[in-house]
């Protein structure tokens, strides 16, 4: 299955909107940036690239946009080639490496489409352009305004995030609305923050489960977009506002804005993902990592599967590969935990 290209940025709109109606510029052009390529992605047909096809072997091609708003920009470097002295090229092509590895060395997985698809990334996309983003094809980095958000590239679990995002449109296809557009969001942020703590490898217990740490720039109130070990954290700036994602089905969200609160409810599933993880131990990218896994790519999930539907499929992926009922019945009862029931 295939979904639909789709714009998946790191920076939800909610924030830029806000920091737009203060009068930031950076957020206002970034806002109609993402407009723009949102725009562009409902006729996109994405190419088959089948020739760059290389089943087994890492290929990953970084361009840059020269601080336009054309893509894919100048090629810079290629797969095997050495670091630049522009650390942007060098964390993208680190960022694609990591995910890629993540994926192959403990999932099996052939790249984002399980086919070989090389990995392809703009960097110094747009004139302070505060956001990163997946549109199907390849990732796009801006380099932030240094006012409210730093460089994109720098945080490795941004770029797993977002690469996630290619894993779902290849596999469950997950519609990007209301609660299957949240699941979209929290399995990239699930992905994300595996694919750091597999990089640094930190078991559960060591791990910061933040996303994006690190690209908040200094002055700002927050430690980052979002937490999965306590949703609803992250920030509280002037600027940004509170950090909105709930922890719990009893607060959350209905809305109109960010395609029904996308990244605003993916804080539920995000804390049942952590709480499931910190009860098992060891490595998330384990145990935790391959239910969720296993659930996203066993051709069952429905592309409008809300919570529930996940929850119950997570359950069956952990009684399939486990034989200890403990491991499914801790899956049972994290997602009882913030509200959801699957049985």
């Amino acid at each position: 299955m295939t979904a639909e290209p789709t714009l998946c940025a790191i920076v939800p709109p909610y924030v830029l909107d806000r920091l737009a109606e203060d009068g930031h510029e950076p957020a206002a052009r970034s806002l109609a940036l993402d407009a723009a390529h949102r725009a562009a992605r409902l006729t996109a047909v994405l190419p088959e690239r089948a020739a760059e096809r290389a089943a087994d072997r890492l290929e990953r091609v970084i361009s840059d946009a020269g601080h336009r708003e054309r893509l894919p920009g100048r090629t810079v470097r290629r797969e095997g080639e050495g670091p630049l002295p522009d650390q942007s090229v060098n964390h993208a092509y680190d960022g694609l490496g990591a995910t890629w590895t993540l994926f192959s060395a403990v999932y099996g997985r052939h790249s984002i489409d399980d086919r070989g698809l090389r990995l392809d990334a703009t960097v110094h996309y747009g004139q302070d352009y505060d956001n990163a983003f997946w549109d199907g094809e390849r990732m796009v980095f801006g380099d932030g305004d240094g006012e409210v958000f730093g460089d994109f590239t720098v945080c490795i679990d941004v770029i797993g995030h977002e690469l996630a995002h290619g894993v779902t449109q290849f596999t469950a296809g997950l519609e990007y609305r209301d609660q299957p557009g949240a699941l979209n969001e929290s399995v990239s942020d699930v992905f994300g923050s595996l694919v750091k703590q597999y990089a640094l490898q930190q078991d559960a217990a060591a791990a910061d489960w933040l996303i994006g740490a690190g690209l908040l720039a200094p002055g700002v109130q927050g430690v980052a977009l979002r937490s999965m070990k306590a949703p609803g954290t992250a920030y509280d700036d002037p600027r940004l506002g509170k950090d909105p994602q709930p922890a719990h089905m009893r607060d959350y969200v209905r809305t109109g804005r960010d395609n029904g609160g996308v990244h605003i409810n993916s804080g539920i599933p995000n804390h049942a993902f952590y709480l499931l993880a910190t009860a098992l131990g060891g490595p998330a990218w384990e145990r935790a990592g391959r239910i969720w896994y296993d659930a996203l790519t066993g051709r069952r999930l429905p592309s409008d599967a809300g919570f529930t539907a996940f929850a119950r499929a997570t359950v069956a992926a952990a009684k399939a590969r486990y034989p200890e009922p403990e491991v499914a019945d801790t899956v049972t009862a994290s997602w009882a935990k913030v509200g959801i029931s699957p049985t």
